[in-house]
């Protein structure tokens, strides 16, 4: 990892993102930079990612973080096996160094508990709590582990036919991602229905819940997000920081992070349950467990309220 404890300035070559800086460094806008993959994220990126949101957090002069992403869509969620994400996976020439420590050489289930905790879970929680206020930019597809990225941030800005949805109970027989928000998101009963139907919300349904602050045409979303990020940074940095850890420690104060570490915990034995299934095969469901090949999956259809 990359050794930010020093000046946040320093120039840092990344190669899963982009790091840019708008209206002499008070903005901050991070880009997930894998468009061939719509932004899966692998490993490889979402260290990335927390050295760039650490790097914006050391630096004083920045006051608002944006999160974006390159192409046709924000995120489509977790790396499932893309050649990159194998590479860094396998051991090989190739393999990211965090697959050899924070519990990798343990037991399968086991390994996938620490592993998980540190790099899906513990690291979301870290950018929600971020000294800075940050802004998520979505459009196209928000799909599972991108509604983790998109959650952490304190508020969301979507284009103009951008689509929420969490399929991993659908598809691979999970209960939900890694960093469950989606109570706390979505409400209780909708939470239920769109993890049991796979149906996606767009940004008006997101807005509805205030879920989403604003919306913006898709050709306009960068800009616009900068204006609307040029708003929030001339708010004092402490008058901020303060609104943000008040409105944190108020949900934080309803059960929070506490509930989200239970449904860690329950999102662990769901992934045990699969691979004692799967004699160790898989941590997911498969299409050989009688849930649908999610390679080959129809469109995610919106949750209409008149369509059963």
């Amino acid at each position: 990892m990359t050794d930010l404890s020093g000046d946040p300035t320093t120039p840092v070559d990344y190669k899963y993102l982009r790091y840019e800086t708008y209206d002499e460094g008070t903005i901050a806008r991070i880009v997930l930079n894998r468009p061939r993959y719509r932004n899966a994220q692998n490993r490889g990126l979402l260290v990335e990612l927390t050295e760039a949101f650490l790097r914006a957090e050391g630096d004083d002069t920045v006051r608002v973080v944006v999160l974006a992403g390159e192409g046709p869509a924000f995120s489509s969620g977790h790396d499932l096996g893309s050649s990159e994400y194998r590479a860094e996976r396998d051991p090989g020439p190739d393999q990211h160094w965090s697959y050899t420590c924070t519990g990798a050489t343990h037991d399968a289930v086991e390994s996938r508990y620490h592993q998980e905790w540190h790099y899906f879970y513990e690291n979301t929680k870290r950018w929600r709590n971020l000294r800075k206020i940050t802004v998520a930019e979505v459009h196209g597809n928000v799909f599972a582990a991108a509604l983790m990225l998109t959650w952490a941030c304190d508020l969301i800005v979507a284009a103009e036919g951008t689509q929420f949805a969490d399929v991993v109970a659908t598809r691979l027989g999970m209960c939900g991602v890694e960093y469950f928000g989606h109570p706390w998101e979505f409400g209780p009963r909708k939470a239920k229905e769109l993890l049991l139907t796979g149906d996606c919300l767009d940004a008006e349904d997101a807005r509805a819940l205030g879920m989403v602050s604003k919306i913006f045409p898709a050709d306009e979303l960068h800009e616009s997000t900068l204006e609307f990020a040029r708003r929030i940074a001339k708010v004092p940095s402490m008058a901020a920081l303060l609104v943000k850890d008040s409105v944190n420690q108020s949900q934080d104060a309803m059960g929070f992070s506490t509930a989200l570490d239970a449904c860690f915990t329950i999102h662990q034995l769901s992934h045990a349950q699969w691979t004692y299934r799967s004699g160790g095969e898989s941590p997911v469901g498969r299409p050989e467990d009688g849930l649908p090949d999610w390679k080959n999956a129809p469109p995610i259809e919106r949750a209409d309220p008149y369509r059963p």
